[in-house]
C-alpha cells in the first residue's frame, strides 16, 4: 500500500488555479520532496494531505484513508509542521510539548525515543518560552511536536527556510533517522541542495507537476550539452553572454554562468566573442546539470 495516493488534485482560489490535476504517489518509507518557488501550490497540496483543506477536485488518500471523510482517524497518524512557527508562543519548550502530546492522547515519555536526539538539544532551554527561542531551536520545537505522537507521515512545509546553514544540515540528518525509524516523509523546499537528499523529488511549478523522479534521473534527463562559464565580473559576463546569438539560454549558477550553445557553436567561439566585448580571461568548461538547470528546461517547455 502506498502511503500517500493523489490523483487529478486541483484547487482554486477565486480565479486562481493553486493545483492542477495533480497525480503522485508516495510509498511507505519514502522520503519525497517538492521542490518549487513560491506559489508553486506546494502548501496547499500539503494543507490536503494535512486533511486541513478540502481539494476542489481530485482524491487523495494517506494509507488507504480518504483525506476527506476519514480525516479524524488520519490526524492520528499525521505530524504536520506549516511552513510559519505555529506553536504558542507564551508557552515554554516543555509546556509546548506536553501540550502536543496530551491532545494525542499520549505522553513524553511513550515516544521520547523518536524524539530524543532532537529534543536533546533543546532540552537546556526547556523552561524558555517559545516564542524567545532562535530560529533553528524553534525548528526543533516544532519538529518534536509534530513527532510527539508517532505518526506514520510527517508532512515538513518548507521547515528549513529562514535557518542558518547548520541548524539546515542538523534538520536533514534528523530527517535521516526518523526514516529509518519507517516514518513517511514529504517536505517541500526551495533549497536543491536539499532535494539531493531525498529519495525521489517532484518539481512543481504554477499548480503543475513538472517532474517526479530520484534526484540523480532528474539530474540525468537534461537534454542539452551544459557549460559553466566563470569571470570574476559575472554580472557583465551574464549581460555579455545574453548578447551572444551563440548562446540559446544563460542563468546564473553559483559563482559561474551556465549556458546552452547552440549546436553548431564550439566554447573557443564563445570565448572569442566574449573577448571582443572586453572580457578577458574566461573560462569555460563542461559541467553536470543540476536541478535548477532541469527545472529551467521543463518550464521553458512548459511556456
Amino acid at each position: 500500500m502506498a502511503a500517500v495516493e493523489a490523483l487529478n488534485i486541483t484547487h482554486r482560489y477565486g480565479r486562481v488555479t493553486a493545483l492542477d490535476d495533480i497525480s503522485f504517489n508516495v510509498n511507505e518509507g519514502e522520503l519525497f520532496g517538492f521542490i518549487g518557488p513560491d506559489g508553486a501550490g506546494k502548501t496547499t497540496l500539503f494543507r490536503i494531505a494535512a486533511t486541513l483543506i478540502i481539494p476542489a477536485g481530485g482524491r487523495m488518500t494517506l494509507f488507504g484513508l480518504n483525506t476527506v471523510s476519514r480525516y479524524r482517524e488520519l490526524r492520528n497518524h499525521i505530524g504536520y509542521m506549516p511552513g510559519r512557527f505555529s506553536l504558542y508562543q507564551d508557552l515554554t519548550v516543555e509546556e509546548n510539548l506536553n501540550f502536543y502530546a496530551t491532545i494525542f492522547g499520549t505522553t513524553i515519555k511513550e515516544n521520547y525515543h523518536l524524539i530524543e536526539l532532537i529534543y536533546k538539544q533543546i532540552e537546556p532551554f526547556r523552561k524558555r518560552q517559545a516564542g524567545r527561542l532562535s530560529g533553528g531551536m524553534k525548528q526543533k520545537l516544532a519538529l518534536s511536536c509534530a513527532l510527539i505522537h508517532k505518526p506514520g507521515i510527517l508532512i515538513l512545509d518548507e521547515p528549513t527556510t529562514g535557518v542558518d546553514a547548520v541548524s539546515r544540515t542538523e534538520f536533514w540528518e534528523m530527517l535521516a533517522n526518523l526514516k529509518s525509524e519507517g516514518i513517511t516523509i514529504i517536505v517541500s523546499t526551495p533549497y536543491m541542495d536539499e532535494a539531493l537528499r531525498c529519495d525521489r523529488i517532484a518539481l512543481i511549478q504554477k499548480g503543475k507537476l513538472l517532474a517526479i523522479d530520484t534526484p540523480f534521473n532528474i539530474r540525468s534527463s537534461y537534454a542539452r550539452k551544459l557549460y559553466a562559464v566563470s569571470h570574476p565580473d559575472r554580472y557583465r559576463l551574464l549581460i555579455a553572454l545574453r548578447s551572444l546569438p551563440q548562446v540559446i539560454t544563460s542563468e546564473p549558477f553559483g559563482d559561474s554562468v551556465h549556458v546552452v550553445l547552440r549546436d553548431d557553436v564550439l566554447p573557443p567561439e564563445v570565448k572569442k566573442a566574449l573577448e571582443e566585448t572586453g572580457l578577458h580571461g574566461v573560462s569555460i568548461a563542461g559541467t553536470m546539470p543540476g536541478i535548477e538547470d532541469v527545472f529551467l528546461e521543463l518550464m521553458q517547455k512548459e511556456q
